[in-house]
C-alpha cells in the first residue's frame, strides 16, 4: 500500500522506471533470441512459426562450432588483436593525455581539434585508403593490419577522455612529489597512473569491444591467409547464401559474446567510476 502511494505521488518517476524497463527489454531481446537460436534444434530454427522458447534444447550448433579446426586459431587471433589494441592504446593515450593536459606548447588546441575531427570521419570512408596503405607497407594478411588501424581509431576518444582525468589531479600533488625527490617518470607511473586508472579502464572497454567485434577490417585486410583471420570471420564458415547454417551462426555469435561479457564483469566497478569521473570533469 505504501509503495502504491509513493508511485502515485511520483507519477513521472514511475513512468520513467517503466520506460527504462521496456527499453532494457527491447535492447536485450536480440541477445536473448541469439542465445535461444543457438540452443534450438534445426527444425525449430527453420520453422515458419518461431516461438520465444524451446522445449528441446540442443548443443548440436555448438558442436559444429567447436568442431571447426580453425575456430581455436580464430579465437586466439582475436585475443591477440584485442589485447594488443587495449594495451597499446591505453599506454599511448595516457602519455598523450598527460602531454596535452600538463604541458604548454604550440598548436596544442589545433591538435585537440584534430582529435575531434578524426572521430567524425566514418570508418568505412577510410577502409580503402587504409587497404592501399597496408598493401604498400606489406602488412596485408597479418594481424598487424588489424591492430594498427584500431589503435589509431581508439586513440582520439581515449586521449580526450583521459585528458579530463589528468587535469583533475591537483598540480600541488605533482609539485609535492618533485619536492620529495620523485623524478618525472616516477610521478608519471607511480602516482599519476593509478589516479587515472579508472579512466583507462573506461576507454579500454570501448577499445576492446571495437577490436573484438571488428568485421570490416578483418574482411578487407585478411585476403588469402585464413590463418590470420579473427572470430568475426568464423561466422562466414556457417553462412552460405544457398544453405545458411543459422544455428551455427548464432552459436558462434554466442561464443563471441562471452569474452566481452567476462571482460565487462571484471572491470565494471572501475568502468562505473571512470565514467562518473568523466562526467564530473
Amino acid at each position: 500500500m505504501n509503495l502504491l502511494r509513493v508511485r502515485v505521488a511520483r507519477p513521472w518517476r514511475f513512468v520513467a522506471e517503466v520506460s527504462a524497463l521496456l527499453i532494457a527489454a527491447a535492447v536485450a531481446f536480440p541477445l536473448y533470441w541469439m542465445v535461444l537460436s543457438a540452443f534450438r534444434p534445426a527444425g525449430e530454427i527453420e520453422s515458419d512459426r518461431p516461438r520465444p522458447w524451446t522445449l528441446s534444447p540442443s548443443l548440436d550448433s555448438f558442436r559444429r562450432v567447436f568442431g571447426q579446426q580453425e575456430f581455436g586459431r580464430y579465437f586466439a587471433n582475436s585475443v591477440v588483436v584485442a589485447g594488443s589494441v587495449v594495451i597499446a592504446s591505453a599506454v599511448i593515450a595516457f602519455l598523450a593525455a598527460t602531454a596535452v593536459a600538463r604541458f604548454r606548447f604550440r598548436f596544442r588546441t589545433t591538435l585537440l581539434i584534430m582529435f575531434l575531427v578524426a572521430q567524425m570521419v566514418p570508418v568505412e570512408a577510410l577502409t580503402i585508403p587504409l587497404f592501399f596503405l597496408m598493401r604498400d607497407f606489406g602488412r596485408l594478411n597479418t594481424l598487424g593490419s588489424l591492430i594498427l588501424p584500431h589503435i589509431a581509431f581508439s586513440l582520439p576518444f581515449a586521449i580526450w577522455m583521459l585528458r579530463g582525468f589528468v587535469k583533475a589531479v591537483p598540480q600541488a600533488l605533482e609539485e609535492a612529489a618533485y619536492l620529495d625527490g620523485a623524478s618525472r617518470g616516477r610521478f608519471l607511473w607511480q602516482i599519476l597512473f593509478p589516479l587515472v586508472f579508472p579512466g583507462l579502464v573506461a576507454t579500454s572497454v570501448f577499445s576492446f569491444i571495437s577490436a573484438w567485434n571488428d568485421f570490416l577490417f578483418a574482411k578487407s585486410f585478411i585476403i588469402s591467409d585464413t590463418s590470420q583471420s579473427t572470430l568475426p570471420m568464423a561466422l562466414l564458415v556457417f553462412y552460405k547464401p544457398d544453405d545458411p547454417d543459422w544455428g551455427g551462426v548464432m552459436a558462434a555469435s554466442t561464443v563471441m559474446t562471452i569474452p566481452v561479457l567476462v571482460f565487462f564483469v571484471l572491470v565494471q566497478r572501475r568502468l562505473v567510476s571512470g565514467l562518473g569521473g568523466a562526467v564530473k570533469d
